[in-house]
Formats: C-alpha cells, sequence, structure tokens
C-alpha cells in the first residue's frame, strides 16, 4: 500500500442503502479502535442511490450502537472509486475499473431490504467479519 498518502477503502452497492452502509460504518468503528486517524479514508456510495437508508438496516445496526439514521445513500463515482486501495462490492455490482492498483472484491452478500429481521442481522454480522478481516489484512501491527 502507498504510505505517502491515507489508503482509501471504498464500499459499493446499488443503492447505498444496506449492505455498503453498514460496511462503511464498520470500517469507520475499526479505524478508530485501530487509532488510525487520517491514515485511512472511506468511501461509500451506489450506483443508483435510494433515497435513505433502509428501515431494517437501522433497526440492527442500533443494535450495535450504530446509528445510520442520519446517512444518505449517495452516487459514487468511477474516480472516485479508481482513487481507492481496496473496492468491495456487495454482491450486485457489475463495477469496472481501469485502474490496475485497485483491489476489487465482490463480497456477493444478499440485500437485506424487505428481509426480516433475523436474516438482516446475519447479514449485518457477516460484514462486521468482512471489515475486521479487511483491517487484520492490512493492518495486521494495529491494536
Amino acid at each position: 500500500m502507498n504510505t505517502a498518502s491515507p489508503a482509501k477503502f471504498g464500499f459499493v452497492c446499488v443503492q447505498n442503502a444496506g449492505r455498503s452502509q453498514m460496511s462503511a460504518a464498520f470500517a469507520e468503528r475499526e479505524r478508530d479502535l485501530r487509532e488510525l486517524g487520517d491514515n485511512l479514508e472511506i468511501l461509500t456510495g451506489g450506483t443508483h442511490p435510494a433515497e435513505r437508508v433502509h428501515e431494517e438496516v437501522i433497526t440492527v445496526m442500533q443494535e450495535r450502537d450504530i446509528d445510520l439514521s442520519d446517512r444518505t445513500p449517495r452516487e459514487v463515482s468511477t474516480d472516485e472509486l479508481e482513487s481507492c486501495d481496496v473496492v468491495a462490492t456487495m454482491g450486485c455490482s457489475t463495477l469496472e475499473l481501469d485502474a490496475e492498483n485497485v483491489d476489487v472484491r465482490d463480497w456477493a452478500l444478499d440485500d437485506p431490504h424487505g428481509q426480516d429481521l433475523d436474516t438482516v442481522r446475519e447479514i449485518r454480522d457477516d460484514i462486521e467479519q468482512r471489515v475486521k478481516a479487511l483491517f487484520d489484512e492490512f493492518y495486521p501491527d494495529e491494536p
């Protein structure tokens, strides 16, 4: 990873209203826990953003003391994504980036929208583990 500038992780899905929002929130928490501060930038967005974060996602994230109720899905550009070191897609993307230095990973997660809360909790817990594993891979020596 380029140490001259902060690393950048991107989390992308179509609506930016569920999986990618949970991923970004867990990444922000992990960044704080590991005291990475300005050394890591976190980007999230969607190719066709929804108007708001899905209610069931807000509910299950509150169970982890993470408030997504004030977040607004946003569109993400190819240029933004090509500036990332890693881009995690959520299983709903046909994303193609030209940048050779971007590590694109498809996490192939089920869409939480319209699912019962237990299913959304399973998706949330999977995302939390994947985010931790990503941080362990890139920051193995951090607390």
